[in-house]
This record gives structure tokens, sequence and C-alpha cells, in this order.
């Protein structure tokens, strides 16, 4: 299969232009997503392309335009909304949460709600604690949502194509540092990832380290240095919070008998905390070691760079958490 070369904010970009292009009933709605193209250019070019009616920008009021978009796909539309940065999206939670998660069940099945909530979600620059925050366990707590995050280039492409399909709403977040990630994608529009499939993105035996969007490939970043010293680290990308493939990530521990769980949620309540509990569970047996956790440091994210960088999880924070389980 023929293959474009690009990058992760390109692969968003392309799938949802693929999907305006195949449906009329996809639209856009968020803020500065017209003429500004978006805040990380993911909109680039739509809106002289569709038109205001499907490129829809919006004031600043997260509650009023995902309430908007709700309403939209409950009567058959497909919106997708766009968060300037996912740390916005606390605004709307009553809308996601109290709504789209529930109209389904609360109407026995009658209404149904195929809406995707996207953008970027995590720390980016020196974007400081109102702007940093790691929403994806938040949603990933909630019945009735499905919530995704990526880590490769061609996940981007595949998966957010998946969502705009479904027919239940989508948490779809990006983290900022992935965005100029290079990759490549299929050349294929029918092409798809689906949901609640973990995959391991490079073999080995000593140790499983998992993770979820950035933190995957900062795992693969720690594996090239563990290989080094002679510690083979088996890389899990899990990419589906929920629904969770609990067997592909379980199978590498049962093979590794030590698992590292890296997520750059605070390290207390994040979704890593999850992982280790499942783990915990159902591979006791198995393990040789504790379970290492490796999150973001348990502080409001600071501005300045160098305190920045302290906070986030690096290779040397996972090196380090491997050396302890040995």
């Amino acid at each position: 299969m023929a293959v474009i070369d690009t990058t992760f904010r390109d692969a968003i970009h392309i799938a949802i232009d693929e999907e305006m292009e195949r449906n009329p009933d996809v639209f856009l709605i968020g803020e500065d997503i017209g003429r500004y193209e978006g805040t990380f250019k993911v909109t680039k070019g739509f809106w002289p392309k569709y038109g205001e009616k499907r490129v829809v920008d919006t004031p600043i009021v997260e509650p009023g335009f995902t309430g908007i978009a709700i309403g939209a796909a409950m009567v058959g539309l497909r919106p997708i909304v766009e968060m300037m940065t996912m740390s916005f999206s606390i605004l709307a939670l009553d809308q996601i949460i109290n709504h789209a998660a529930k109209v389904h069940y609360m109407t026995g099945g009658q209404a149904k709600v195929p809406l995707v909530v996207r953008g970027p979600g995590g720390a980016a620059k020196q974007l400081s604690a109102q702007h940093s925050h790691s929403m994806e366990g938040w949603y990933a707590h909630v019945p009735g949502l499905k919530v995704v995050a990526p880590a490769t280039v061609a996940d981007a492409y595949g998966m957010l194509k998946t969502a705009i399909w479904d027919d239940n709403p989508v948490i779809f977040t990006e983290n900022p540092g992935l965005y100029t990630l290079k990759g490549s994608i299929p050349d294929d529009k029918d092409f798809s990832v689906p949901f609640g499939k973990a995959q391991v993105l490079r073999e080995g035996s000593d140790v499983s380290l998992i993770g979820y969007s950035r933190m995957t490939q900062l795992n693969l970043i720690a594996a090239e240095t563990l290989a080094t010293e002679g510690i083979s680290a088996e890389v899990v990308d899990v990419r589906s919070l929920l629904p969770l493939d609990t067997e592909t990530i379980y199978s590498s521990v049962r093979k590794t008998h030590r698992a590292v769980v890296v997520y750059e949620d605070w390290r207390s309540g994040g979704f890593g905390a999850e992982i280790a509990a499942r783990i915990g569970e159902d591979c006791f047996d198995d393990l040789d070691a504790p379970i290492g956790r490796v999150g973001g440091l348990n502080v409001p994210m600071p501005y300045a760079r160098v305190l920045e960088l302290e906070v986030i999880p690096d290779v040397d924070s996972v090196v380090s958490a491997v050396k302890k389980l040995a």
C-alpha cells in the first residue's frame, strides 16, 4: 500500500478534510477555527473551502458551542468540536458528562450522540497552569464516552476517522508535543484504526513500558537508552483508554514480569494509576517486582521552563524507574 509522509498535525487535518468531503453531515465548531485557522493550524484552509456553515467560528463560550454540537448530533449531524486546549473543556463538563455521555442511555437507545471533542491535551511549552491539563483520565472515568490518545502519525489519522464514524461521543486528545512528529499514513481514505486495541511498538523481554500519547514516544527513547545498558524493554502503546485493551497489556507483563506505567497526567489519580491497579489485580502472580509508575508531579504546571521540565516525565525518570525494579 502506498503511504503519504506527513506530520501528526497534518494527519489530523487530512482525516478531517477527507471526512468532510465524504459526508456533508460532518462539520466543525469551535473558537478561532475559521479565519484564524485554529491555534495549532489544524483547520488551515477549511473555512474558505467549506464555508461558515460547516466551519463555525464561535465566541469564547465552551458550554455554549459544546451544547449546540450535542444537539446537532442528536438530530443526525456529526460535529467535531475543537477545544483550543482540552483544559478549556473543563467549562463544558456538564454538557459532555451529563448530556453527551448519558443521552443514549437515558433515552433507552432512541437518541445517539455522534460527537467528537478534540484538541491539544497536556503540556506544550510554557503555557502554564491553566492551559496544560491532561484531561484524558477525567473523561476515561465516565461511562458513555470513548476516550483515545494516539501516539503515532498513523494512529492520529486512523483513530480520528474511527471517531468521526462512531455513533458515540468520543474524546480525542492530541498532545501538543506530538504535532510536529513525522511519520506516514496509508494512501487510503477508508483506513481506520479500531478503538479498544493496544499495540506493542517494540518487543522486549525484561520490562514492559506502558503508556499512551506522547509518553509512548518517550518510552521508545527510554527503551533505546536501556538497551545500551543491557536491559530489554518492551513498549506497549495503550492508545485507547476507554475502551481499554487489558489483554495486550497483560500479555506483555506476563512475558517480561515487570511493568512501568508512564503518563503525563498528575501521578496521583491519573489514568496510569488505573492501569497499574488492573495489572496488580490480574497479573500479581506474574510479577517479579512491584509495578512502577512515572507521572507528572502533583503541582500546578509552572510557567518557568526550567521548572516545567522538572514537572513533566522525561527519559531519565523512566530509566530510573526501570532500574529500581531490577
